[in-house]
Order: C-alpha cells, then sequence, then structure tokens
C-alpha cells in the first residue's frame, strides 16, 4: 500500500498496415528495445511534467512547498533524469486469459481486498501482505499500522476526480473498436467470438440505487400534484392528527 505509481499496458504484436491491406506481426520473441522505450518515456514524462509546472497546474502544500519555484522543481527532478526508467515487456506465460485476470485484480479493486484485513482494534489495522523478498510460507507476512497511517496509504489508492482507470487506444479506441477488430478478424483469418445470451432487459428500466448499487423497485406511485400522505397502505397511524 507505499507509494508506487505504475502503469501496465497490454499492446498486440502486430498492427493493421497504413493501407488496410494487411496485419504486420512483430518478430517472433520481440515487440520493441525495453531500454530506448524506457528512455523515451522517461523524456516525455519529465517535459510534459514541467510543462503542467510551467503552467501553474501543480500546487504543492508543506514542506514542498519551495517546489513552487521553478528552479527548485528542476533540482528535485534532476535524480529522476539519470535514473534508469524501467520498462519491462515480456509475452504472457499462460496466454491473454491469465494476463487479462491478473489486471483485473489490480483494476476492479482499491488498494486492498478485505480477505487480507485481519483486525481492527485500538493497537491499529493488522492486515496480510506479501513480502517479494521472501520465499516460501514466510512470504505471507503481517503488518499493523495506525489507524490514520492505514487511512494515508489507502487513500494513495483512491483515483483523482477525472482520472481514468483504463483507458484505450489504437485497435481498441471507442470511436471505431468494433470496426478495427472486425477488420483484424478478417485479415488474420479469426473467426468472430459467439455472440452470449445477454439477459432480456425489461422495457421499463429502472436506474440502480445510489447506495447499494441494486435494481430499485417501485412501491408506490403517486398522482401529479397530490401531496403523498402517511403511513403509507397497509400500515396502522402511531399518531393523533388534530383537525
Amino acid at each position: 500500500m507505499t507509494h508506487h505509481p505504475h502503469i501496465h499496458m497490454i499492446v498486440p504484436g502486430g498492427g493493421i498496415a497504413h493501407d488496410g491491406s494487411r496485419w504486420i506481426s512483430s518478430r517472433p520473441a520481440f515487440l520493441l528495445p525495453v531500454r530506448v522505450l524506457g528512455k523515451l518515456f522517461r523524456r516525455l514524462f519529465l517535459t510534459r511534467l514541467m510543462a503542467l509546472h510551467d503552467a501553474g497546474r501543480l500546487t504543492f502544500f508543506g514542506s514542498l512547498a519551495h517546489l513552487a519555484d521553478r528552479r527548485a522543481f528542476l533540482r528535485y527532478l534532476s535524480p529522476a533524469r539519470k535514473k534508469n526508467w524501467v520498462v519491462y515487456a515480456k509475452p504472457p506465460f499462460a496466454g491473454p486469459e491469465a494476463v487479462l485476470a491478473y489486471l483485473s485484480r489490480y483494476t476492479h479493486r482499491v488498494a486492498i481486498s478485505n480477505s487480507r484485513l485481519l483486525r481492527f482494534d485500538e493497537a491499529g489495522v493488522t492486515f496480510r501482505y506479501k513480502d517479494y523478498r521472501r520465499d516460501g510460507p514466510d512470504r505471507q507476512q503481517r503488518m499493523t499500522l495506525a489507524a490514520d497511517e492505514f487511512i494515508r496509504r489507502f487513500l494513495l489508492h483512491v483515483l483523482p476526480k477525472g482520472f481514468h482507470r483504463i483507458r484505450h487506444y489504437g485497435l481498441l479506441a471507442g470511436a471505431a473498436r468494433k470496426v478495427h477488430l472486425d477488420h483484424a478478424r478478417r485479415l488474420l483469418g479469426v473467426a468472430p467470438p459467439a455472440a452470449a445470451d445477454a439477459p432480456i432487459e425489461p422495457d421499463d428500466v429502472r436506474p440502480p440505487c445510489p447506495c447499494c448499487g441494486g435494481r430499485m423497485v417501485v412501491i408506490e406511485t403517486f398522482e401529479r400534484w397530490r401531496q403523498p400522505r402517511a403511513p403509507p397502505h397497509g400500515t396502522a397511524s402511531t399518531g393523533t392528527i388534530a383537525p
């Protein structure tokens, strides 16, 4: 639950030619030079981070308030320019289904699952974690944090407003996803996936409950311009109404 920003990307091993006539596959066991990609990503990230700073779109507080000065911010970023930025690319070991299952555990939950929470008392919050420096049964370790520190680490993983957890580009871009995928399947000679039996939605689709997400059910409908009166039908009155 520490602050560890990173990006997962699923990249196809090829693409459609510019004229749309054929599918161009990458070389076997090779997609792109990861060291070159790491340097490119480092340059683009830091350049655009400085652009945000120059546009006044970065805000600093507390002990970091001095970074509002451009020269101080440049000095702060200087060590990051000298580090190797790791872009690790590898083929999926167990096929695309395993990759999607692995990533779904990150994209559809926040920070920590409930099953890892062990105890909450006056000592703090105790939870289970994996220590990847250990092997065997000793890899599963326990940690207890003060409540405020646990909340701080948890909130590090809550996305800012307007930030999208998942983005699609290229063949999977939303505007032309279906057209591109159908074209790629034709070029590769792959049959389209069988359509799953979708549940039939009723004609009067009701909105989900804003609290629990369950389907809301209409219990009673009031006529227009008629003020509802309590108690509801079938409930006895428990008070006295004065004339």
